[in-house]
């Protein structure tokens, strides 16, 4: 593999010019705020240099070059394989009933022979997280890994969008296919969260919607664990997220709160919580998620092994509130698990993709970090 990247910023505008780049590119990989990655040329800049390339990418809540974490840049990251064939496709979640009906036409027209991983990447606001999952689960066996995550729109939480091939796209979902016996790709993924506090059955939830904890109005018994914080909701919620587990998952799995309705009192979550799972409160202490990052690099290690040449990180926005001026030490903490210094690329999401382990399906995740590793034999 061969690896460049390019940032540009609406000060400094490029740091380097894409036009001196390989011209006969792969894969670009493009990931930026908002206002940058609609309101500037960036894109079709990119596009017009590496013509050849196939490019997935999106908006975000902050953008990853190496270790360093930015508000407002936009990110290239661009791939020359020595012997490994990609493929892509994207579609618009409103031509289906669903997010799991558009991910599962997405799929269809994704070769599966010879696919080793699927990388996807979905607009974080207008497309239902759990059905995107439920529909990669009914198509792909575990024997193909799929990775991604939930493009971000800062804290401003109005419009996300993705890029696919030059396109800028809303309600949209796309994905990277990998192919043949020369890729190597790890992943990994952990939080780090603290759980407190007791157990409790979810009496009453509908999609991700919650209403009933305990038979109790999920969001009074909230707002009487965040106390003083109870004013801030829902952007205090990044701070305390819940633990699920479900019946049919070995692990608990962690949700962040996207809205409250106080008329209902109920709470939305970014991805289903089921009636009948039993959920805990939980907590950030810092260097716990520093650390959870860095247990996400462990496990990519079981597949990608020691050394990768490209990481992707995708954590979530949640983990950048609340560690705030230590959010490099995440990154950091990442960097450091490796022999190497891989190329690091990645963006702050709305929730992550990724199986737990290897062996296990796909899940949606929040408040995480979730890690792809890219190398060739």
């Amino acid at each position: 593999m061969e690896i460049e990247q390019y940032c540009w910023g609406e000060r400094e505008g490029w740091d380097k010019d894409p036009a001196d780049g390989r011209r006969d590119a792969d894969l670009v990989f493009i990931f930026g705020s908002t206002p940058l990655i609609t309101g500037s040329d960036c894109v079709a800049r990119l596009k017009g240099v590496f013509s050849r390339a196939r490019m997935i990418g999106c908006s975000t809540a902050g953008e990853i070059i190496g270790t360093n974490v930015s508000d407002n840049r936009l990110i290239a990251t661009v791939v020359k394989f020595r012997a490994t064939p990609i493929t892509g496709a994207s579609v618009f979640i409103h031509d289906y009933p669903n997010s799991a009906e558009a991910t599962k036409a997405l799929l269809a027209r994704i070769p599966r022979q010879g696919l080793r991983h699927l990388f996807v990447l979905a607009d974080g606001l207008l497309t239902n997280g759990s059905d995107i999952v439920r529909g990669l689960s009914e198509m792909l066996p575990v024997e193909i890994p799929v990775t991604g995550g939930l493009a971000g729109d800062g804290m401003a939480f109005k419009n996300s969008y993705v890029v696919f091939d030059g396109q800028v796209l809303s309600s949209s979902i796309a994905a990277i296919g990998f192919y043949g016996d020369h890729v190597r790709i790890g992943f990994g993924s952990s939080g780090g969260w603290v759980p407190f506090g007791p157990e409790r059955l979810v009496t009453r939830s509908r999609g991700n919607v919650l209403s009933e904890l305990d038979g109790q109005s999920a969001l009074e018994l909230y707002k009487q664990y965040l106390g003083k914080y109870a004013d801030q909701l829902p952007a205090a919620g990044l701070h305390f997220p819940l633990s699920i587990l479900a019946d049919d998952k070995e692990e608990p799995f962690v949700r962040t709160i996207m809205f409250v309705d106080e008329k209902n009192k109920s709470l939305g979550f970014a991805g289903d919580v089921p009636t009948g799972s039993y959920a805990r409160f939980m907590r950030a202490v810092p260097d716990d998620l520093i650390d959870g990052a860095a247990e996400a690099a462990s496990i990519s290690k079981e597949l990608g092994g020691e050394i990768p040449e490209l990481c992707i990180l995708i954590s979530c926005v949640g983990r950048k509130e609340v560690l705030k001026q230590l959010t490099e030490e995440e990154t950091e903490s990442v960097e450091e698990s490796y022999l190497n210094k891989p190329v690091m690329t990645g963006f702050y999401s709305y929730g992550e993709i990724a199986p737990f382990r290897p062996g296990e399906r796909v899940m949606l995740h929040n408040q995480t970090m979730t890690i792809t590793t890219i190398s060739e034999d």
